[in-house]
């Protein structure tokens, strides 16, 4: 009896293996795919590509914001973050792009190193004076900005912020705006979202100058964050 269970449980390990090499055979090319993205390029803006039906954000790279303008001081005020969409869109669009997935951004984007007929996308614009480094995630581009600046190309070919610093420029000024129609002294947002979690922003939070107050929703105003937590609301992570 003990001989027989002996061989029923080798038996049965033998199968177990079999099926578990089997599942990683399979797995391995689908991970492998997930990883890979490959299509037509279209366009969202400088550092934004749409490939088949995947949102991609170019590692490495920050691209003017499309309303960000340039210039200023003796030199005259131009558009520059609509005409850097507009050049990378000459550049690129339909072109067929092979891009490495490194990440997901807290869009829900995958953050990805493309290449088109074997140049890196993120390289080439960076050079040509159409995006910045992202220092704050990588270096691979930073000397390929240096010597853009250097040249004077793109758009350093006149004054122009980092698209981070407009975006915190930008971010600064609509909560400020936000703040000055907001009931005195209760300037704390109590906003439900779509799944009906309830969630308070602060003033200088990422969301707060977008945030609207629908008090037909059960959204309210709080004066302090104590407030807003003992009436069952959280913080808001950004």
């Amino acid at each position: 009896m003990i001989r027989l269970c002996s061989r029923f449980v080798s038996v049965l390990f033998i199968i177990v293996s079999l099926a578990s090499s089997w599942v990683s055979l399979v797995a391995a090319p689908v991970a492998a795919a997930q990883l890979e993205i490959t299509g037509r390029i279209r366009v969202i803006d400088g550092d934004t590509f749409d490939i088949g039906d995947v949102r991609v954000r170019l590692f490495g790279v920050d691209a003017p914001e499309q309303g960000q303008t340039c210039g200023g001081g003796a030199k005259p005020t131009w558009a520059c973050g609509a005409w850097v969409t507009s050049e990378v869109r000459a550049r690129y669009e339909g072109r067929r792009a092979s891009c490495a997935r490194l990440d997901t951004d807290r869009y829900g984007r995958a953050v990805a190193r493309c290449s088109v007929d074997g140049e890196d996308v993120g390289r080439e614009l960076v050079s040509e004076g159409l995006a910045f480094a992202y220092r704050a995630y990588s270096l691979d581009y930073d000397l390929d900005e240096k010597r853009a600046v250097v040249r004077g190309v793109g758009v350093h070919g006149s004054e122009v912020r980092r698209p981070a610093e407009y975006r915190a420029e930008t971010r600064n000024a609509a909560n400020s705006a936000a703040v000055a129609a907001a009931p005195r002294g209760c300037v704390i947002k109590g906003n439900v979202s779509s799944k009906g979690e309830r969630i308070f922003h602060v003033p200088g939070q990422k969301y707060y100058a977008a945030t609207r107050i629908t008090v037909t929703k059960g959204e309210r105003w709080f004066c302090s964050e104590a407030e807003a937590r003992k009436a069952g609301w959280r913080k808001a992570r950004q």
